[in-house]
This record gives structure tokens, C-alpha cells and sequence, in this order.
């Protein structure tokens, strides 16, 4: 390499890093000023070695994101050497790419001619989506030219054909990264609403067949971009993944308040993106189902109801609105400007029909639909809660409204939580899209409910507090009964929209974290609720609000506690009776095992598997799990070691009910009643699982140890550091017959055999509990009582829980 050529490329990686450096230049400035530094550089290496080799007849093009004058810190530098082909161009090649290398950039390059190029193009989509954004660099201009200009009409003569490639290539995409709007590590380049669909609307727009809705999409993008460049700065890394312990310092290099900030303008960028790209693909396949019908339509002649020149068929969906080619439009004689129940109206009707609303039809109703008097009429809040029951086809119109700012003019206080993330790994979405899925959940629901109309508004405005500080239960309580007047309900009705949102955590809480034999559990709940069409309300609201949420929030076993619990609080809401604290009794294979352990002095257990129908047999319900029963003579520290023993056996506890018996009159028996979940779907074979138990139980087997062993033979992944296990005592009132110790803590292999040694270190004895797993946090609840049996004094209650979380910490 010469002196200077070295000259050149020490003087542009100096005067690289000092862009980089300037804080005052950021943004598209910097873009483009990166991108024309990089071009003067290469045009110098270029001129250089073409003069050095004596090649002519050859061009330097940028591509892709570099052609568009798009460079972040870490791009890579697309390239395309072209050439007439009357010489090679190998030893001009070597002395452009290498250079390139030398200084550690990243470099994607091809050497072609200009028909190599084209037919590269044709056989592959994202080639000619590179060349699409071609741009003359150095060498002969017309060269370029030419290929661009052939490039370009190839693209739109083949639009027909490859548009619905590039159609496909974006779905498939999306369901490999997801849709970014919703992601808490997204990747900002290609999930759903990502820089390559921003790129793909681009090239559809090329084609001349169709074209985005332009407003707002450049500012998204650019946004986009804007953080993928402060992203690469502060990671040192060419990544376009924002993972989660790099976001507050990509807020803080963009000037952002936090990490929530960031995401949530993120999210705003995908979701225009992500709207523009249904309405453009809407567009792109109205055009291509034109073109292929008229053919046939000169082929059999045009029929008598369509005649040339005509509107194409209306079809009335409700007043003032029509479907049209597939959506949803106004009709010609609709009047936005004098019905302001239009916009709600042409809502429901387009997601009743499940059909998209128009682009056109929203822009409208936006621009000349006048405000909703208050409280609202009842045909509007008839056709919200219609909008509401209609299902899936809820989702697109909804977001339709929500693109042109007409669910923030509606419900002013939906501002606050649209696009607000979760940062919670079990939640899929944002708060604002799980309001309008849990919704589209409970539309499934309304025939278990008298109200259905009640149960869909819950729905979407059970969460509406988490746009406040606080608990979101108590500040949503108070909007939703704000927003309910506003929007006509009675103050009847206002009441108990507000006791939902309220208490829409209530059933699942106490069904998972209660012991539903304790009568106190009963009276507690019933007390809340009130009646029972509330009670339906509110157990039809739980389930679609953990179906919204996502896989780990809802299971058959959850279905199955809540069902139990809805079932005895029914009973006691409808015979005005509470039930009396009793001994449940045994079941006749409990007996059994109780009397054989008795016997034996040894611990006996069954395990069975629950299987449910699933069309081609009985297979294992992993939402279920396993039942295990164990009867042993009591003995201290029973939890821990039985606990110690299934951990080791890779078995997850649910659920734990232990209680004392003496089935011979021989001293007490502990029945253990245990679901658990098989780590690898493999049970284990019982007389293993229950040699390991008995040699615990004997004081042979070292269940400290052995786990120890397991964790480093198999260490686990570093990742974000979870917060510190926290340990509480419910109230008073929970129990009458125990005290209630909580546990919360990240979920970890013989998590429930440490929780167990540290409740036997405080001298407490467990009656009973109930174990609960959300993704990766276990919310568990310990029914404890004293040497004497019975409830513990609270200030000794509040040492108990205080040691518990020391022994956790």
C-alpha cells in the first residue's frame, strides 16, 4: 500500500471518530455527514487504484441502507463494484476491499457486471432491494446510471410477481422477531415495524403500484434510526438488538428521561410503521386482484351491473357506512361533521363485518367528526361496547382509530398508558394493546355474564391506572368510574365498573395464593364482591385478563383453583351462609397411604399424571401436571426435605396442601398433597422418588450438597440481576385459624426446600400452602402456625417473616 493511501485512511479514521465524538451533531446530520466522508474516502481509494491498476470501464456504487446516505457508527459498508466486463477488475477489487478491512469496518461487496447484476436480482428479492437504492460513488457515471435505470424498470415490470415475495419475506419475519411495538429487547431493525419494513414501503413506492400513508412515517424512521445510532455507540458493537441493561444508557445518549421514555417512543415509531405497511399492502393487493380481472373481463364482457366508468359495489353496513372493496368506508351521503357517534359507529360496523376501517374513512372522521356531548348518548356507548364484543378483527380497527388520534379524543385518559411498556416478562404486550386483547378475551366471555356490556368496558379499563403513580387498582378505580359516567353508564353501573377494575386481581390472587378450605378465604371474597352477577363479572374479567397476558398467566390448574373458589363463594353469596371451619376429609386413596405410613413408619406415595382428550389419545396436561401424594410419619422439617427431594428429581411444586392425621391411632401422619410439574416432561420413576425421600427422611441423604452439585455442573446464564426475595405477613383478617407469610422471590431450583429450612429454623410449624410460579417469579403463600397450633402473635409473625427473607437473601 502506498504513503498515500495510507494518508488517506489514517485521515479519515481520524476524522471518522471525531464525528462520532461530536455531540453536538447527531441524528440524520451525522448520517449524512458520516455518509459523505465515507464516500470522498472510497472515491480517493477508488480513483487511486483504478490509476494504479490502468482499469477503466468500472463503477463504485453504494447500496442499501449506505446508498440512502444512511451510516450509523457501526454500519456496514454495502459496495458493488460494477464493470463493462472487457477487463478484470480483480487487482482494482483488492485495493478498495482491503483498505476497508484494514481499519476494521465491516464490509458487504460483490463484483458483477451490469447483466451479472441484474439477473442476480432477479433470483434474489433482497439483492434487488439493495440495488433499488443504488448510488453513484466514483468511476464511470453512466454505468451506474444505466443500472439503475434498468434495475428500476425491472422492479416495476415484475412488481406483479414480487411484491407478494416481498409480501411474504415481511410476514415471515415478523413471526421469526416478533412485532417490535411490543418487545422489551426489540430488535430495532427486523421486527414487525422495524427499519427493514420501514425499507420495504420504500420499495413498494418504487413500484409505482401503490404507496404509504406519508404522514408521520419519515419522523418513525428516522426516530428508529436515531436510536440504532446510539445503540452502536454505546455498546461499541454493530447490533440493532436493544437488549434490556443497555436501554437507560441509550435514553441517556438521546437525551431521554429513562429507559420507559425510550421504549415507549420506540413503540409509538413502530406502530406507524407497522400501520403504514397494512394499509400499503392492503392497497398493494386491491391493485394486483384489479389487474388480474380484467382479463377476464374483456374475456366474458363486462357485466351489466358494473358498467365502464361505474363505483365499484357498496354494500350498507350500517348508517353512513359501506363496505367497499374490502373495507369499511363512509358512505357518500355520511355526514362526520353533524353525527358525532360516526366515528364509533363505522368502528363497530367495519369490525362486526371484520373487515379493515379505511384509510381515507378515519382520516375523515378525524378531521370533521365533532366531539361526543357528555355524558355520551346511548347509541355511542352501545356501538364502543359493540366495537368491544366484536373479537380479533377489534384489534385492527382499533389501532386504526388509535393512528389518527381518535381513542385519545374518546377516552382522554388512554393517553397515558398507550404505548406505555411492561416491564414484566410474563405480560406480551404494552399496557394499552393487552387493555384492547384482554377485551377481545372477554368477547369470548359474554355469554357467561348478564352484563356483557359491563364485562367488555372492565376489560378495557382495568389496567387504564397504570399510567399513574401508585397502585394502578386504586388510581384505575377512580378513572373508571369517571370514564363510566362520561360515557353514560348509571351510577349504579359506575359503582361496579369501578369495584372491577378495583378488584380485578382479587379471584386469581386469592385462588392461587390462598387456602381455599379456610372459611375466612370464603368470607373475604364475598365480602368484596357483593352478589353474585358481580362475582361472574369479575371471575369472566380474571380469565380474559390472564388469557391477554400471555401463556405463564393462565393454565388448566389456574382454571381449576379459580373455578373452586368462584364455586364456594357463589354458594355462600347465595345461601347468606359462610362455611364453619372444618377437617376436610381424606379421600379413600389418602387413607390408604396414610394408614400404610403409619404402619410402615416409612414414607409411601402415589403418582399419577393428568391427561386430558387431545384428539389422538390421553397426553400429558403440562398445565396440569402431576399429582403426587406422600404420606409420612411427622417429623420437623417435612417441607424442606420432601421439598429438597422433588427439586433434585427436576419437579417444580404448584401447589402444596399438607395436613395431620392419625389414621391408627399411632400418633400423627403428614399427608402431603403436591401438583408438580416434570422439568423435562419425564416423570420420575416412583420408587427412585421415594428411596431419595426415605433416605432424606433418615438423614442419609444430603440434599444441600447434591443441589450444590447440580448448580455447578449446570450454571446458569448470566443475565439482569433479579430483586431481592421479600417476605410479608397478610392480614390479620386472612385466617383465623393461621398466620399467612408471602413469599416473593425468582423462581430457582429448591427455592421451595430453602423456603422450607428457613421456616423450620424459626420453629413455626406449615399447615399449608399454596405455590404459584409467573414466568420467572414465585408468589407463594405459607398458612404457619406456632408450637401451640395456633396463630402467631404478630409481632412474633413480623420476626418469623424477617428471618425467612434474611435466610432467602
Amino acid at each position: 500500500m502506498s504513503d498515500s493511501v495510507e494518508a488517506q485512511d489514517d485521515s479519515y479514521a481520524a476524522a471518522r471518530l471525531r464525528l462520532l465524538n461530536e455531540e453536538a451533531r447527531s441524528g440524520p446530520p451525522r448520517r449524512a455527514a458520516l455518509a459523505a466522508l465515507t464516500d470522498r474516502w472510497l472515491a480517493g481509494l477508488a480513483a487511486d487504484a483504478a490509476e494504479a491498476t490502468g482499469t477503466g470501464g468500472w463503477a463504485l456504487l453504494a447500496v442499501g441502507g449506505y446508498g440512502r446516505g444512511e451510516l450509523s457508527p457501526r454500519s456496514d459498508l454495502d459496495l458493488v463494484l460494477l464493470h463493462d466486463s472487457e477487463k478484470s477488475v480483480g487487482a482494482l477489487a483488492d485495493r478498495l476491499w482491503y483498505p476497508v478491512w484494514d481499519l476494521g469496518l465491516a464490509l458487504d461487496h460483490s463484483v458483477r457486471t451490469p447483466d451479472e447484476a441484474r439477473k442476480t436480482a432477479a433470483d434474489d428479492l433482497k439483492v434487488q432491494l439493495g440495488l433499488l437504492d443504488a448510488r453513484h460513488l466514483a468511476g464511470d457515471q453512466a454505468l451506474s446510471s444505466g443500472l439503475r435505470t434498468a434495475v428500476l424498470a425491472d422492479w416495476r415490470n415484475q412488481a406483479p410477481k414480487r411484491l407478494p415475495a416481498l409480501l411474504e419475506l415481511c410476514q415471515e419475519r415478523a413471526e421469526r422477531q416478533g412485532e417490535l411495538s411490543y418487545l422489551l429487547e426489540p430488535d430495532l431493525k427486523e421486527a414487525r415495524g422495524g427499519l427493514r419494513d420501514a425499507t420495504a414501503l420504500r420499495a413498494v413506492a418504487a413500484s409505482w403500484l401503490a404507496d404509504a400513508p406519508r404522514e408521520g412515517l419519515e419522523e418513525a424512521r428516522t426516530r428508529l434510526l436515531d436510536a440504532r445510532d446510539a445503540l452502536h455507540l454505546v455498546t461499541g458493537r454493530a447490533t440493532d438488538r436493544l437488549a434490556l441493561q443497555e436501554q437507560d444508557q441509550v435514553a441517556a445518549a438521546l437525551g431521554l428521561l429513562d429507559a420507559d421514555t425510550l421504549l415507549r417512543q420506540i413503540y409509538e415509531a413502530a406502530r406507524r410503521i407497522s400501520y403504514a405497511s397494512d394499509v400499503t399492502w392492503r392497497e398493494v393487493g386491491r391493485v394486483l386482484r384489479a389487474r388480474e380481472s380484467r382479463p377476464r373481463r374483456r374475456l366474458l364482457g363486462r357485466s351489466r351491473s358494473t358498467p365502464a366508468g361505474s363505483t365499484p359495489e357498496r354494500v350498507p353496513l350500517a348508517e353512513g357506512v359501506v363496505e367497499q372493496e374490502g373495507e369499511a368506508v363512509l358512505a357518500l351521503a355520511a355526514k362526520p361533521e353533524r353525527d358525532p357517534v360516526l366515528p364509533l359507529r363505522a368502528a363497530a360496523a367495519a369490525a362486526q363485518a371484520g373487515l379493515p376501517l379505511s384509510l381515507h374513512a378515519v382520516r375523515r372522521l378525524a378531521a370533521a367528526a365533532r366531539p361526543l356531548p357528555e355524558p355520551w348518548p346511548a347509541e355511542a356507548r352501545e356501538q364502543l361496547v359493540t366495537l368491544l364484543g366484536a373479537g380479533e378483527s377489534t384489534v385492527q380497527v382499533w389501532e386504526a382509530l388509535e393512528a389518527e388520534g381518535l381513542i385519545t379524543r374518546l377516552l382522554p385518559d388512554w393517553e397515558r398508558v398507550r404505548c406505555r411498556p411492561q416491564r414484566n416478562a410474563v405480560h406480551r404486550f404494552t399496557v394499552d394493546r393487552h387493555l384492547v386483547e384482554t377485551a377481545v378475551q372477554a368477547a369470548g366471555l359474554t355469554r357467561r355474564v348478564g352484563r356483557p356490556d359491563l364485562l367488555l368496558t372492565a376489560a378495557l379499563l382495568h389496567d387504564i391506572g397504570k399510567g399513574w403513580p401508585g397502585d394502578h387498582s386504586e388510581a384505575g378505580e377512580v378513572i373508571a368510574r369517571d370514564v363510566a359516567t362520561r360515557i353514560g353508564f348509571n351510577s349504579a353501573d359506575a359503582d361496579t365498573l369501578a369495584l372491577l377494575v378495583r378488584h380485578h386481581l382479587l379471584l386469581i390472587d386469592t385462588a392461587t395464593r390462598r387456602d381455599l378450605d379456610d372459611p375466612e378465604t370464603v368470607r373475604a371474597v364475598a365480602g368484596v364482591v357483593r352478589d353474585t352477577s358481580t362475582l361472574e363479572l369479575l371471575a369472566a374479567l380474571t380469565e380474559a385478563d390472564a388469557l391477554a397476558t400471555g401463556p405463564a398467566a393462565w393454565s388448566t390448574w389456574r382454571a381449576s383453583l379459580l373455578a373452586e373458589l368462584v364455586e364456594r363463594v357463589a354458594g355462600a353469596l347465595d345461601t347468606g351462609a359462610l362455611p364453619e371451619a372444618a377437617e376436610r376429609d381424606s379421600t379413600a386413596e389418602e387413607e390408604r397411604l396414610a394408614i400404610e405410613a403409619a404402619r410402615t413408619h416409612g414414607p409411601v406415595l402415589a403418582l399419577h399424571a393428568h391427561a386430558e382428550p387431545d384428539g389422538e389419545g390421553e397426553a400429558l396436561d403440562e398445565a396440569l401436571g402431576v399429582e403426587l401424594l406422600l404420606a409420612v410419619p411427622d417429623r420437623p422439617a417435612l417441607l424442606a426435605q420432601a421439598a429438597g427431594v422433588l427439586a433434585l428429581h427436576r419437579l417444580g411444586v404448584r401447589a402444596a396442601d399438607l395436613r395431620a392425621v392419625d389414621p391408627i391411632g399411632e400418633g400423627p401422619v403428614a399427608l402431603l398433597s403436591w401438583r408438580v410439574s416434570a422439568e423435562y416432561g419425564a416423570l420420575p420413576e416412583a420408587a427412585r422418588l421415594r428411596a431419595d425421600l426415605a433416605r432424606a427422611f433418615e438423614g442419609t441423604l444430603d440434599i444441600e450438597a447434591r443441589l450444590a452439585e447440580r448448580e455447578a455442573a449446570y450454571p446458569r446464564r448470566r443475565g439482569v440481576t433479579p430483586p431481592p426475595p421479600r417476605v410479608t405477613v397478610a392480614p390479620g383478617h386472612t385466617s383465623q385459624t393461621a398466620t399467612v407469610l408471602e413469599v416473593r422471590a425468582h423462581d430457582a431450583p429448591g427455592l421451595l426446600h430453602r423456603i422450607g429450612l428457613a421456616l423450620t429454623a424459626t420453629g413455626v410449624t406449615v399447615r399449608s400452602a399454596r405455590i404459584s410460579t409467573l414466568g420467572a417469579n414465585a408468589v407463594d403463600a405459607f398458612y404457619v402456625v406456632g408450637k401451640d397450633g395456633k396463630v402467631l402473635p404478630p409481632a412474633r409473625a413480623a420476626e418469623v417473616a424477617r428471618q425467612v427473607e434474611a435466610a432467602l437473601r
